[in-house]
Parts: C-alpha cells; sequence; structure tokens
C-alpha cells in the first residue's frame, strides 16, 4: 500500500504557491487563572434600568472562559483550554483534594477544568459554574472563598506544573489571571518576591502572562504595587508568541456592571486569542551588493472556511475516526504501482516528454530565498489593478544578521517620507516560483483608545507577469452626468459608515458563524437556533428614513437621463440594451460544422482537409468516430479527446 506520504511528497515538487497552506503550525495552550475572593463573587448592580439581574466578576470570568472555550473547540481543535480557580476554601490538584491524608501541594488552588482539548461534557460543566444560580450545591461549594490569603507563588508555581506536564513542546503558551486584588501581598515582602522569582520561572519556560485586571468600585486597579514585576511583555520580533498589543487602558480599568464587564473582558481577551503565525522566516531581505538583513513574513488577512478535520466511521458501535489511505493501480493491468515507477510527463509536438523528479527539481530552482531590491518607484506608479494577490506583511529578525531592526527602520522610515515603493525580486521558499513584488511601506495604525491595530512593517504585493494580463472586452460606455452623479453624492453621503471606516470585527461572517452554531448545537445537546444571526443585512427602515427622499430623487434623475440618452420607449422598459449579432467580415465563411460525404472515401479526404487548414474541431463528433474507427483508433471520450487523437494520427503519419 502506498500511504499519504507519497501524496506528500509529490506535493513538495509541485510549484508552490505563496498562499495560507504555508502556515507555520503553532498550538496555543491557555490556562485561566481566576481570583475567587469576597469582592469578586459580590454582585455589581447595573446603572441601566433596561438591564435586570446583577453579575460577579468572577462569573463575568468564568463566561469569558466559557465563551473562548466554544470558540476554540471548533475553530482551532487542537488548542488547549483550562481553568484554574485560586482562593477556593477547598483545593484539588489532579488526584489530591482536601479529604486526602497529608499536606496539599497547592492549597487553596481548585483545577477545575484541567488543561487539555476541551470536551462537550467540560464545556457544559464550565457552563454550569459560570451561572451558579442554576447550578447544584457542589458546585457551589467550588466557589466558595477561603478564609485566609492565597500565596500567588503557590498559584504561579501550580500553573507552571500545569503547563510542563500538559503542554511542554507547545509554541504558545499563555497564562490568563482575572483579579481584582492590586496588591496580593501588601505586608510580606517575602510572599512578594518569592511570587517574582515563580513568574520568572514561568518566563523561563515560555509562559506569556496576561493580566485581565478589574477596578473595584472605591479605587482604580494600580498594576505598579505587585503586577509590574510579575508581568514580562512579549517581545514583538518573536514570530510563535501572540500577536503583540500595547496595554488596553480601557479593559485595565473596567468597572460598572456585570455585563458591560464581560462585554470588556471578551473583547480584551479575543484581541489576544489569535497566536502569530509566520508565513516564512529568517527571509535576507538584500538592500544591495553585501547588504543584507533577515525579515520574517506574515499573513495578516486569511480567509475562514469551515474545515473538515478527519473523516468518521459509524458502521461500528462507536463512531472512530478514518485514516485514508492512497494507493496507485495501473490503468490496463490493474497492478499497484510502486513510487519509483512514477514519472512526469508534458505533452509537447505530440510526444510526452517526461522528467525524473531530480530534473523536475532543478527546472524549479531559482535560487535560494531571497527578497532582492532592484529598483525605486512612486507610489502612483503602482495602479490599483495590479494587487493580483493577497499580500504578505514582513518585519525584521534578528536571527541571522544582528541589526536588521535598525536598517528595516531606516528604510521604513525612508520610503513612507518619500512616498516610494520598492521593486523586488521574491522567492519565499525553495522551489518557491519567483515574483517581481512591489514592497510598500505600512505605516503604524491605533484606534481612538491607543491599541495598536495594524503594527508598522513593509508589505509585499505580487505583481502579474504580461502573462497575466487579459484584455477587457471592447464595450460601449455611458457617462452619468453631472446631475446624476450630484443625486447619487447625496445618497452616499446619507448612508456612511461610522467614522467612514469598514471595520471587519462587527461584521462576522453569517455562514461560518451559522455552521459553527450548529456543531455546537449538536455537540452540546442544545436547541437547534431558528435563524442565523446576520449582521450584514441592511437596516432597511433605516436606510428608508435617512436617505429615501434622496434615493427617489436619484431614480427620477436617472429616468431623466436615460430616456435622453436611448430614447423614452427603452428607457420605459429598461435600462439593459440587446447586444447585436456579430456581422461577419467580407470574405469569411460563417463559423458551423462541416458536413461530409457518407462514404469513407468522403471522410478521409474532408478529414485531411480540416487537418491542413487547422479545423479539426469543426468537424461533427460522428465524422471523428468514423475516421478513428476507420484507423483503428480508440472512439470513447469527449470531443476534444477525439480532435485529439486525429491531430496525433496526422503528426505520427507526416
Amino acid at each position: 500500500m502506498v500511504e499519504d506520504s507519497y501524496t506528500r511528497e509529490e506535493e513538495n515538487y509541485e510549484d508552490e504557491e505563496l498562499d495560507e497552506t504555508s502556515f507555520k503550525s503553532v498550538k496555543d495552550a491557555v490556562l485561566f487563572a481566576i481570583d475567587i475572593s469576597s469582592s469578586m463573587l459580590t454582585p455589581r448592580p447595573s446603572p441601566d434600568p433596561k438591564k435586570h439581574g446583577d453579575e460577579s466578576p468572577a462569573s463575568a470570568a468564568l463566561k469569558c472562559a466559557y465563551h473562548l472555550m466554544q470558540q476554540r473547540i471548533i475553530s482551532n481543535p487542537h488548542d488547549m483550554i483550562g481553568v484554574l480557580l485560586y482562593g477556593t476554601q477547598s483545593s484539588k490538584f489532579y488526584d489530591e483534594n482536601e479529604d486526602d491524608r497529608g499536606d496539599l501541594s497547592y492549597p487553596h488552588c481548585y483545577l477545575y477544568t484541567d488543561l487539555d482539548v476541551p470536551s462537550a461534557q467540560e464545556v457544559k460543566q464550565l457552563r454550569s459554574l459560570a451561572s451558579p444560580a442554576d447550578a447544584d450545591d457542589e458546585v457551589r461549594q467550588v466557589l466558595e472563598p477561603s478564609k485566609e490569603p492565597v500565596s500567588m507563588a503557590n498559584m504561579l508555581f501550580c500553573a507552571n506544573q500545569i503547563f510542563t506536564s500538559k503542554a511542554p513542546n507547545f509554541s504558545s503558551r499563555r497564562l490568563f489571571v482575572v483579579t481584582d486584588n492590586d496588591n496580593p501581598h501588601a505586608d510580606n515582602k517575602g510572599m512578594r518576591s518569592a511570587a517574582t522569582v515563580r513568574a520568572r520561572d514561568l518566563y523561563d519556560l515560555g509562559v506569556n502572562i496576561e493580566l485581565f485586571p478589574i477596578s473595584q468600585a472605591d479605587h482604580e486597579f494600580d498594576t505598579s504595587k505587585f503586577y509590574d514585576d510579575i508581568i514580562y511583555k512579549t517581545s514583538p520580533s518573536d514570530g510563535d508568541a501572540p500577536a503583540y498589543l500595547q496595554p488596553d487602558t480601557n479593559t485595565s480599568t473596567a468597572k460598572g456592571d456585570g455585563l458591560s464587564l464581560l462585554n470588556s473582558l471578551l473583547s480584551s481577551i479575543n484581541s489576544r486569542s489569535v497566536p502569530r503565525r509566520s508565513l516564512f522566516s529568517n527571509v535576507p531581505l538584500e538592500i544591495g551588493p553585501n547588504l543584507k538583513i533577515s525579515v520574517n513574513g506574515y499573513l495578516l488577512l486569511k480567509k475562514q472556511e469551515p474545515a473538515r478535520s478527519c473523516f468518521v466511521w459509524q458502521g461500528g458501535e462507536t463512531a472512530q475516526i478514518a485514516k485514508g489511505v492512497t494507493t496507485l493501480m495501473s490503468d490496463d493491468t490493474g497492478q499497484e504501482i510502486e513510487k519509483s515507477d512514477i514519472r512526469k510527463a508534458y505533452k509537447f509536438g505530440g510526444e510526452q516528454v517526461s522528467f525524473t523528479i531530480e530534473e523536475q527539481q532543478a527546472l524549479r530552482s531559482f535560487g535560494d530565498p531571497v527578497i532582492r531590491i532592484i529598483g525605486f518607484k512612486p507610489l502612483s506608479a503602482l495602479p490599483f489593478w495590479a494587487n493580483v494577490k493577497h499580500p504578505s506583511f514582513i518585519y525584521p529578525s534578528e536571527e541571522d544578521y544582528i541589526g536588521s531592526t535598525r536598517v528595516f527602520s531606516a528604510l521604513h522610515q525612508k520610503l513612507l517620507e518619500s512616498k516610494k515603493l520598492a521593486l523586488v525580486w521574491f522567492i519565499p521558499r525553495r522551489n518557491a516560483s519567483p515574483v517581481l513584488a512591489a514592497m510598500i511601506a505600512g505605516a503604524e495604525k491605533i484606534d481612538e483608545n491607543g491599541v495598536q491595530k495594524i503594527p508598522p512593517g513593509m508589505w509585499i504585493i505580487p505583481l502579474p507577469f504580461a502573462d497575466d494580463v487579459r484584455q477587457n472586452p471592447e464595450s460601449t460606455v455611458h457617462r452619468a452626468g453631472d446631475a446624476l452623479n450630484d443625486a447619487m453624492r447625496d445618497v452616499v453621503r446619507q448612508l456612511q459608515l461610522p467614522k467612514a471606516v469598514y471595520d471587519p470585527s462587527k461584521y462576522p461572517n453569517p455562514s461560518l458563524q451559522w455552521h459553527y452554531r450548529i456543531l455546537q448545537a449538536i455537540a452540546l445537546d442544545e436547541d437547534f437556533p431558528e435563524s442565523p444571526d446576520d449582521k450584514t443585512v441592511p437596516k432597511y427602515r433605516q436606510v428608508h428614513k435617512r436617505a429615501g427622499d434622496y434615493i427617489l430623487k436619484w431614480a427620477e434623475e436617472l429616468k431623466l437621463q436615460a430616456s435622453e440618452m436611448f430614447g423614452g420607449s427603452v428607457a420605459a422598459t429598461s435600462t439593459l440594451v440587446k447586444r447585436g449579432a456579430k456581422t461577419e467580415a467580407a470574405g469569411e465563411h460563417p463559423s458551423k460544422r462541416v458536413k461530409v460525404e457518407d462514404s469513407e472515401a468522403g471522410v478521409e479526404d474532408e478529414v485531411k482537409k480540416c487537418y491542413a487548414k487547422g479545423t479539426v474541431s469543426k468537424l461533427t463528433v460522428a465524422v471523428l468516430k468514423e475516421f478513428l474507427h476507420a484507423h483503428g483508433r480508440a472512439t470513447a471520450g469527449k470531443k476534444a479527446d477525439l480532435v485529439d487523437r486525429v491531430e496525433q494520427y496526422f503528426e505520427q503519419k507526416i
């Protein structure tokens, strides 16, 4: 049997395109550490009289973990999520609990959900814990706060053991700490020092600690009292680390009712929930002779689609994952074909030209991966239509060349100031097809809260070759008059998006979300939703209220100009103009199928004439089959196959 490894090896010899399949796979492990104290369990009243029900910060944090687990169980099925409660009266760490004899390893730390790929049962349990009012007494006992303070060093060391045992080889490991206590060890310098050491151990292990502080009603959360010594910022040059964001000042001082607190936490966590995935690493950027720096490439925009991770066989008592195996068989003999017997061939002049694997590799080799600057041009020289493929975002790396960041920054600033682009020769990986590309400097973009949305860097836009450019069909363009343009301008002004900016985060893909919602309902035994939540549907009443009169005015102007341009009868029925029939040029025969005599001699002569003129494709299928049958050739297949066989016959005869 020839396994899937054969297929994967064969794919390596194909032309490599710069697409999303080249992502460097990164697994993510997230452990929530939620403080269970009296203040965290105290419900906070809602200032809005329309909102009923109070919610505590602890409940909001648990719901946040529940929602993130829902997202990851579908979108990232290999990622791990766990929930660690600290400051609880009861204790639990794997097989240990307060009922066992002997000392507990981590007192007042309760590992509610182990760090693992979440199952449907664990999601249900976390949902019940997030809503203690609907939970039983056993669940409520878990959320009972401890009567004595918990050691932060103990909690951090407990998290260290969880990451070490459950996710030792994960590239992205993060600890989310949710608390409203900004100074847990105010009077004990020894415990503060021990916590700092444990935090440093986590950092050395490769675990990033993210703090989600909650301000209390009487004072703001002050990170300088304790957590500035605990939290280490992620280096932005680390390609496998989570996306580096500046501190969100709004979420750090979140307070108010439970619902707004939950939304604030969800927004902050979602901004950190996607690890950055590199498209290519440490590719040299050649600025000039003997002047190189190293850069990493990323895809910041990637289309998300429902992905089936495996096939399931349901023929037995329980569903099992099916593993696919590919076998190549000979069409003539039915025998199994070995890998060494396979050669690829291309048709040229009626013959099959075959290549060995080594010859194919040599044909595709254009040198080592490189981004070589070959010149500069003004930004105005890049037309809009030249952007035919998705761009790559590059960022400097100090791994191969020390000082790459400084040189990259200088080039970036100069291109921004001069409003120029760099024309580059771009080979992202070995065996990849080289492309000419435009390297454009991109400025940093931040929102109104000062949070970075797009980092500063360079964008590489592949440019089309001459073979990729196609001519537009000939058409007659009718320009709209100034009055019609002015009327449409009023409509556009009334229907502007907020701040005249399209924000993708506000418009989730309705088809994708509906797919995930159905999967969630099946996995968690929930009721099926009646209809999808489609935020792309226009708000028709609001549109009519804002621009209804302007749209009617524009429609009247359109009818008036159409009647002047096409005539009253055409404008009254339709604005579409029927396409006229093509006229035959003088001396040319109309394109039609060739009829031949029924005799074999007539078929033979007519096929020869058509081959000499290059019009074999105009013969009927019956004539082609009769000719091939007379010469002992196969007559099965489509018309294109029959034409191909006829042409091969004459080429071999010559």
